[in-house]
């Protein structure tokens, strides 16, 4: 494999969750304003998009390999949690 194939690789290994992070935070960006005035949807996606990292290897760890339905539920919670947390405790 060359170094070009393992950067696509990899890249298309966390592309799920870090789209799905930036979906959600335009997502709260636009659905509850006055609530996430104070964060920048910058701080929402880097927050998403390293639970959704974290949630990705995790997967890889635990179930021996990605694609399966488990995987994707804890990829929705890896994204979910950390953007709870920032909404919900006001910084």
């Amino acid at each position: 494999m060359s170094p070009l194939d393992a950067f696509w690789h990899i890249a298309n290994l966390f592309a799920p969750a870090w789209g799905l992070a930036a979906l959600l935070a335009l997502a709260i960006k636009g659905l509850w304003r006055r609530v996430a005035k104070p964060l920048g949807w910058q701080r929402l996606w880097a927050w998403g998009a390293a639970g959704g990292t974290a949630a990705t290897i995790a997967t890889l760890i635990l179930l021996g390999r990605d694609g399966r339905m488990a995987g994707y539920a804890l990829l929705v919670l890896g994204v979910a949690l950390p953007q709870w947390y920032l909404l919900s405790f006001k910084r």
